[in-house]
C-alpha cells in the first residue's frame, strides 16, 4: 500500500519523547506555582517590579495582604481541605480496589473459558489461514491491561486532586496582588494536571503495547484485542470516581446553600456554615479527581478502539508499525500543541482586568484547535501511506490519507463547536442565562421551567455536530474513522483538562478568601475567576460527552465485528427489546444518582440546621462549627450510594450478553448511546445555566442584574433554589452518563469472545 515518510524508529522515538516533554512541562508549571509561599513573610520575588510597572509588594500592602493572620488562616483552611480530600479518596480507593481485583478475576475466568483454558494456538479470528496465540493469552493480557488502566486512572485522579488542593490557597493569596496573577496560578495548576494525565496515559499505553508485543510477536490482532482492557480499567475507575465524588460534593453543596444562603441569609463559603469545608473538599474529589479519571478513560478507550480496528486492517495485516501507531502519534503531537497553547495563556498574553478572563480561556480552545489542525495534517502526511484499507464489517475499504485527515479534523472541530454552544447556553454573558435569571422575578417555579427548557434546547446543535462528524468519518474510513474522530476531539485533552481543572481551583480560592475574612475586593476577583470557571467546566463536560458519543460508537463497531454480527437488524425482536432497555438505562442510572444526592443532602441539611440551632454563638461568629461531622456525612453517603449505580452499569452488559446474546446486547448499547448523550448534555447545561444565573444576580455587574439583586432578595433566593436543583444534574448525573455509555461499550468489547461463544443462554433453551 506504500511506505510512510516517518520510519518505524521515528514513531518509536516520537511518542515517548512527547510524553516525557509533557511530564517535564507539568513539573515546570508546578515549580512556578510552588513559588507562591504559604507562610507569613514576603515571597522571594515580591520586591521585583511587576509586568505592569507597579511594585507588587506595594499593591499587597494596599490590600492588607501582609496580615500574618490571614496568610496563616489560608494555610490552615487549605490543609483542612487537602486532608479531607485525601482521606476520602483513600477510603474510596479501598472500596474500589476490592472491586478492581474481583473484576480482574472475572475477566480472566470469562475470557479464559472461551476455549476451555487451552494453551494451544488457534486459527486467527479474522483470517483462518494464520495461526494466532491461544484464548488463554488474551485472558491473561486483557486482565493485566485492565489493571494497568485502572491504576493509571486512579493515580491520575489522585494526583489531580493533590495539585488542586496545593494550588487553591496560593490562588487566593495571588488574588491580593491582581486578578491576572491569580488567574495564572490557577491556570498553571490546571495545566500541571492536564499535561501529567495526557502524558502518563499515553506513555503507559505505549509501554504496554511494546511489552505485550514481546509475547504476541506478529499476532497484532490478538495483541490489540488484549489492549482493550486498558480502556475498560480506566473507565470503570472513572465511573466510581465520578459517581462517588459527585454525590460527595453535591450533598455538601446543597446542604450548605439551602440552610446557609436561603434560611440563614449568610454568604457562600461563610466560615460559620458547618458544611463549608465538606463543600470545598467536594470540589476536589468530584470535579477534579472524578473528571480527571473520566477524560483519561475517554482517551484510553478512543485509542483502544482505533488500535483494534487498525490491527485487522492493512496496517495490522502488513505490520506497518508507524501507521498502526497513528492514534498515539496524533495524541503525542497534541501534547506539543497544548504546550504552545498554554504558554499563550501564562506568558504571551497578560490578563489585567476581570472581563478578560473568559476571553482568555476561549482563546485557549481556538488556538489549540487551529494549531492541532495543522499538526494533524503533518502527522497524517508523514505517518500513514497515501492509500490503505480499513476493516469494514467483513470487507476491506480503500481509504486515502486525506480522508483520514478529514476524519480527525471533523472530530476536532465538532469538539470546538460543542464547546462554544455549551458556553453560549451556560455563560451569563449571553441572553439564555440572563433570561433564566430574569425568570427568578416570579419565583423558583418559573426559574426551574426556564432552566429545563434551556437544557433541552442546548442539545440541538451538539447533536447535529456529533451526527455530521459520525457521517463524514464513517463515510470516509468506516469505524476507524469514528474512532480517530473521537481522538481528534480528545487530541487537545491537556488544554481541555487545564481549563476544566481551573474552575474548581478558582472556586476553592474564593471559598478560602471568604473563610479567611479577606476584603470584599479580593472576593470579587475570586468570584470573577470562579464564574469563568463555571462556564469552562460546562465546556469541559460538553467535550467529555461529545467524545464519549464517538468513542462508544467506535467501540460498538469493534464489538459488533468481534462478536461476528454482520448486521444489526432493528426489526428483529432480539434487537428491539435491547434498544428499549438500553434507552431506559440512563434514566434508571440518573434516578439512582439524583436520589443518592437528595438523601445525602437531606442528612446534611438536618445536621447544618442542628448546629445552627444548638451551638451558642455560631451565628455571631464567636463559636466554631463542627466541620468534621458534615465531612463524615458526605463521605459515608457517597461510599454507600456509589455502589448501586456502579453495579447497574458494570453488570448490565454481562447479564444481557450471557442470557440474551450479542444481538440483544448490540441493541442495549445503541439504545443507551442514543438516549444517554441527550440526557447528559441537557442535564449538564441546565445545571450550569442555573448556577451562572445565580452568579449573574450576585455579581450585579449590569443594570438588569442590579434590578434582580442584591444577595438575599426574593429573585436571588429563587436563583439559589434553581442552582441547588441543578447541582446534582450538572455534577453527578450528567457527567456520569458519558461514562455509562462508554463503559458498557468497552466492557462488551472485552467480553465479546465469551459472549459470542457462550452467550444467549435463554435463546438456546
Amino acid at each position: 500500500m506504500g511506505a510512510t515518510l516517518l520510519p518505524d524508529i521515528g514513531a518509536e522515538i516520537l511518542i515517548p519523547l512527547c510524553a516525557f516533554i509533557g511530564i517535564a512541562f507539568s513539573v515546570v508549571q508546578w515549580m512556578y506555582v510552588s513559588q507562591v509561599k504559604l507562610s507569613p513573610g514576603r515571597d522571594a520575588n515580591s520586591n521585583a517590579p511587576g509586568k505592569n510597572g507597579y511594585n507588587d509588594y506595594l499593591i499587597e500592602e494596599e490590600e492588607g495582604g501582609n496580615d500574618h493572620n490571614v496568610i496563616l488562616k489560608c494555610a490552615e483552611i487549605q490543609n483542612a481541605i487537602s486532608e479531607g480530600a485525601t482521606s476520602f479518596l483513600f477510603t474510596e480507593y479501598k472500596y474500589v480496589g476490592g472491586f478492581m481485583v474481583a473484576f480482574a478475576v472475572l475477566i480472566f475466568v470469562f475470557l479464559g473459558s472461551v476455549e476451555g483454558f487451552s494453551t494451544s494456538s488457534r486459527p486467527c479470528i479474522y483470517d483462518h489461514t494464520k495461526i494466532c496465540k491461544p484464548a488463554l493469552a488474551t485472558a491473561i493480557f486483557s486482565t493485566i491491561s485492565f489493571l494497568l488502566g485502572a491504576i493509571t486512572s486512579v493515580v491520575s485522579g489522585f494526583l489531580g486532586m493533590k495539585i488542586a488542593t496545593y494550588a487553591n490557597a496560593r490562588t487566593t493569596l495571588e488574588a491580593r496582588k491582581s486578578v491576572g496573577k491569580a488567574f495564572i496560578t490557577a491556570f498553571r495548576s490546571g495545566a500541571v494536571m492536564g499535561f501529567l494525565l495526557a502524558s502518563s496515559g499515553l506513555l503507559v499505553l505505549y509501554i504496554a503495547i511494546n511489552v505485550f508485543k514481546l509475547y504476541y510477536g506478529d499476532d497484532w490482532g490478538g495483541l490489540f484485542e488484549a489492549i482493550t482492557g486498558y480502556g475498560l480499567g480506566g473507565s470503570s475507575m472513572a465511573l466510581f470516581g465520578r459517581v462517588g465524588g459527585g454525590i460527595y460534593t453535591k450533598a455538601a453543596d446543597v446542604g450548605a446553600d439551602l440552610v446557609g444562603k436561603v434560611e440563614r441569609n449568610i454568604p457562600e463559603d461563610d466560615p460559620r456554615n458547618p458544611a463549608v469545608i465538606a463543600d470545598n473538599v467536594g470540589d476536589n474529589v468530584g470535579d477534579i479527581a472524578g473528571m480527571g479519571s473520566d477524560l483519561f478513560g475517554s482517551y484510553a478507550e478512543a485509542s483502544c478502539a482505533a488500535l483494534v480496528v487498525a490491527s485487522i486492517s492493512s496496517f495490522g495485516i502488513n505490520h506497518e508499525l508507524t501507521a498502526m501507531l497513528y492514534p498515539l502519534i496524533v495524541s503525542s503531537v497534541g501534547i506539543l500543541v497544548c504546550l504552545l497553547t498554554t504558554l499563550c495563556a501564562t506568558d504571551f498574553f497578560e490578563i489585567k482586568a476581570v472581563n478578560e478572563i473568559e476571553p482568555a480561556l476561549k482563546r485557549q480552545l481556538i488556538i489549540s484547535t487551529v494549531l492541532m489542525t495543522v499538526g494533524i495534517a503533518i502527522v497524517t502526511w508523514i505517518s500513514v501511506p497515501s492509500s490503505f484499507t480499513i476493516f469494514n464489517f467483513g470487507t476491506q475499504k480503500v481509504v486515502k490519507s486525506w480522508q483520514l485527515f478529514l476524519c480527525v479534523g471533523v472530530g476536532l472541530w465538532a469538539g470546538l463547536i460543542i464547546g462554544f454552544v455549551t458556553e453560549y447556553y451556560t455563560s451569563n454573558a449571553y441572553s439564555p442565562v440572563q433570561d433564566v435569571a430574569d425568570s427568578c422575578r416570579t419565583g423558583a417555579a418559573t426559574n426551574v421551567i426556564f432552566g429545563l427548557a434551556l437544557g433541552y434546547k442546548s442539545v440541538i446543535i451538539p447533536i447535529f455536530a456529533i451526527a455530521i462528524s459520525i457521517f463524514v468519518s464513517f463515510s470516509f474510513a468506516a469505524m476507524y474513522g469514528i474512532a480517530v474522530a473521537a481522538l481528534g476531539m480528545l487530541s487537545t485533552i491537556a488544554t481541555g483538562l487545564a481549563i476544566d481543572a481551573y474552575g474548581p481551583i478558582s472556586d476553592n480560592a474564593g471559598g478560602i478568601a471568604e473563610m479567611a475574612g479577606m476584603s470584599h475586593r479580593i472576593r470579587e476577583r475570586t468570584d470573577a475567576l470562579d464564574a469563568a470557571g463555571n462556564t469552562t467546566a460546562a465546556i469541559g463536560k460538553g467535550f467529555a460527552i461529545g467524545s464519549a458519543a464517538l468513542v462508544s460508537l467506535a467501540l460498538f463497531g469493534a464489538f459488533v465485528s468481534r462478536a461476528g454480527i454482520s448486521t444489526v437488524n432493528v426489526l428483529s425482536p432480539k434487537v428491539i427489546i435491547g434498544l428499549l432497555v438500553g434507552a431506559m438505562l440512563p434514566y434508571w442510572f440518573s434516578a439512582m444518582t439524583m436520589k443518592s444526592v437528595g438523601s445525602a443532602a437531606l442528612k446534611m441539611v438536618e445536621e447544618v440546621r442542628r448546629q445552627f440551632n444548638t451551638i451558642p454563638g455560631l451565628m455571631e461568629g464567636t463559636a466554631k462549627p463542627d466541620y468534621a461531622t458534615c465531612v463524615k456525612i458526605s463521605t459515608d453517603a457517597s461510599l454507600k450510594e456509589m455502589i448501586p449505580p456502579g453495579a447497574l452499569v458494570m453488570l448490565t452488559p454481562l447479564i444481557v450478553g450471557i442470557f440474551f446474546g450479542v444481538e440483544t446486547l448490540s441493541g442495549v448499547l445503541a439504545g443507551s448511546l442514543v438516549s444517554g448523550v441527550q440526557i447528559a448534555i441537557s442535564a449538564s447545561n441546565t445545571g450550569g445555566a442555573w448556577d451562572n444565573a445565580k452568579k449573574y444576580i450576585e455579581a450585579g455587574a449590569s443594570e438588569h442584574a442590579r434590578t434582580l439583586g442584591p444577595k438575599g432578595s426574593d429573585p436571588h433566593k429563587a436563583a439559589v433554589i434553581g442552582d441547588t436543583i441543578g447541582d446534582p444534574l450538572k455534577d453527578t448525573s450528567g457527567p456520569s452518563l458519558n461514562i455509562l455509555i462508554k463503559l458498557m461499550a468497552v466492557e462488551s468489547l472485552v467480553f465479546a469472545p465469551f459472549f459470542a461463544t457462550h452467550g444467549g443462554l435463554l435463546f438456546k433453551i
